[in-house]
């Protein structure tokens, strides 16, 4: 691609990209044809294009710009697309209608980025003459976002779904329980969010020598389940697909802070925690814990039609198991080696029962392989887990955390704002970073569905931090998992140095482009015993 060209600087990259020399012009009389099932598309591309430019881009049987469904197009898959632009005319092609969304957002990119500011009075824009045919290197390409541990308004996760949407990454994983904080509202169980979602203070920073300090600000907030449908639909106009977290058996502090009788010392008040790091409280493993989680999990699959269900699974301490007389009496009845045993076990029968309600039942891997065969995992210690998954017949999401997680600094400047303990990760590491390496076999290799950033929100409490904490890294790896193979640095700098115009125009107050977050580091794999550093 002819990156040098601002109007050609597309991100991700597409996968060819021809010039043909000249410009289309859009103004106030252009219309748009959109053929039988390409509607949505064209629905997207008036609100997306239409407010922000100032083009009205009403339908029209001789409209200029053409969506079309077709079939010949199979071979570029669900999210493919061919795109031609000439002077007097645009055509976009898919096989597929999220084919076309894909292509609506390539075409978004390709207008000046003044044309996505909104509010334009100008009425008259032009496009590049080009042609394009793009196709992803790999289907699943998401941001996890923490809401659990500081809440955001759906209004905002609208924002993010955007951003996400232009970037070509089609899943949000949406983290919405944990410790710190019950975000799901679930009507069985109203106390979950009436008790759940709400603390009295929070950690400020990562623990030092003078111990831990907090800000005694509470912090509360959840979700309506109208609000929460609302989400998936706008995600969906736009090909993005919202996967829900509910966390078990650990990360659950906030559940039993508001039903005592799940956990393993039912007499015992708890509050919703205040510090970051792991609880050691988990839930007990009597049957009305099972109760329980089927409950839960049923209205979540009715509020979220994922295929998906993530059920988290990380993180799990087995002490209470351990001290608990009623944990090991279970562990000994199911005839598993010790109290330790119970978590493998205890996810299997939650996956089990998502399997029998059509849905994927997706967790956190430990090490790759202690999971069920049923379930789909997230691999994030380190990447021989991945491998490991792969080899033993699992459909891995590859999230190694010294390349995916955001929440690290972006560098080491000092000036960079509170993080996560450890060394930074930086843009060139993102962009790095190879999910199925291509030294694996071919079989293990198609057995990664993709990868994923995450975004931890213990030290993040803004909507201006998740975005500076998110961009341009997510510019990377979105750029990175569409395109495969081993990336093109230089050629995605120079690419992103346009791109940023486009973040400026949507207000997005990225990391700057600097020295410092363009140093090149060499991707380092840690030991398989690695942690997650929660301080």
């Amino acid at each position: 691609m002819p990156a040098s060209r601002p109007d050609l600087a597309l991100l991700p990259r597409p996968s060819k990209v021809s010039s043909l020399g000249g410009r289309l012009t859009l103004d106030r009389d252009t219309t748009v044809r959109a053929l039988p099932g390409a509607e949505p598309a064209a629905a997207l591309l008036r609100s997306l294009v239409g407010p922000a430019a100032g083009l009205p881009l009403e339908p029209s049987p001789e409209g200029r710009i053409v969506l079309a469904l077709d079939e010949q197009l199979g071979g570029l898959g669900e999210e493919g697309y061919g795109l031609t632009v000439g002077p007097q005319a645009l055509l976009l092609r898919a096989a597929h209608p999220t084919g076309l969304l894909r292509g609506v957002q390539t075409v978004r990119q390709l207008l000046p980025a003044e044309a996505l500011s909104g509010g334009s009075t100008t009425g008259s824009w032009e496009l590049p003459c080009v042609e394009i045919t793009d196709v992803p290197d790999r289907p699943w390409r998401g941001a996890m976002l923490d809401v659990a541990r500081h809440f955001r308004p759906i209004g905002y996760l609208r924002r993010y779904v955007d951003l996400l949407a232009l970037h070509k990454l089609n899943t949000l994983h949406l983290h919405l329980t944990d410790d710190q904080g019950w975000r799901m509202p679930v009507d069985a169980y109203p106390r979950l969010t009436s008790v759940g979602s709400r603390r009295a203070r929070s950690q400020r920073e990562p623990s030092g020598p003078d111990g831990v300090h907090f800000d005694a600000v509470p912090h509360e907030g959840a979700y309506t389940k109208a609000e929460l449908r609302g989400l998936v639909r706008y995600a969906a106009e736009r090909g993005v697909t919202v996967v829900p977290e509910v966390e078990m058996p650990g990360h659950v502090r906030a559940a039993l802070a508001a039903y005592p009788e799940l956990g393993n010392n039912p007499g015992r008040e708890l509050d919703v925690w205040d510090r970051w790091g792991v609880c050691d409280t988990v839930l007990g493993v009597h049957e009305e814990v099972f109760a329980f989680c089927r409950a839960v999990l049923e209205e979540v699959m009715d509020v979220f039609p994922s295929p998906y269900i993530h059920i988290g699974g990380e993180e799990c301490p087995t002490t209470e198991w351990e001290n608990s007389p009623a944990a090991r009496e279970r562990a000994a009845a199911e005839g598993l080696a010790d109290p330790a045993a119970l978590h493998g076990w205890f996810m299997g029968r939650i996956g089990a029962f998502l399997v029998e309600r059509g849905r994927i039942p997706l967790g956190w891997a430990e090490t790759g392989t202690e999971l069920p065969l049923d379930f789909t995992v997230m691999t994030w210690r380190d990447p021989s887990h991945a491998l490991a998954a792969a080899r033993r017949g699992h459909q891995v999401i590859a999230a190694h955390h010294r390349a995916t997680y955001l929440d690290y600094a972006q560098s080491g400047d000092p000036s960079e704002p509170v993080a996560q303990p450890g060394a930074p990760v930086t843009l060139h590491t993102v962009h790095g970073y190879e999910p199925a390496p291509a030294a694996w076999a071919e079989a293990e290799r198609v057995r990664v569905l993709g990868t994923q950033a995450q975004l931890w929100t213990e030290y993040v409490r803004t909507p201006e931090e998740i975005e500076y904490l998110s961009y341009p890294r997510l510019c990377a790896l979105a750029d990175r998992s569409w395109s495969g193979g081993r990336g093109d640095w230089p050629g995605f700098v120079e690419r992103l140095r346009h791109h940023t115009a486009r973040l400026d125009a949507l207000g997005v107050p990225y990391r700057p482009l600097d020295a410092r977050s363009l140093e090149e580091a060499t991707y380092a794999s840690p030991s398989s015993g690695t942690a997650r550093p929660r301080s």
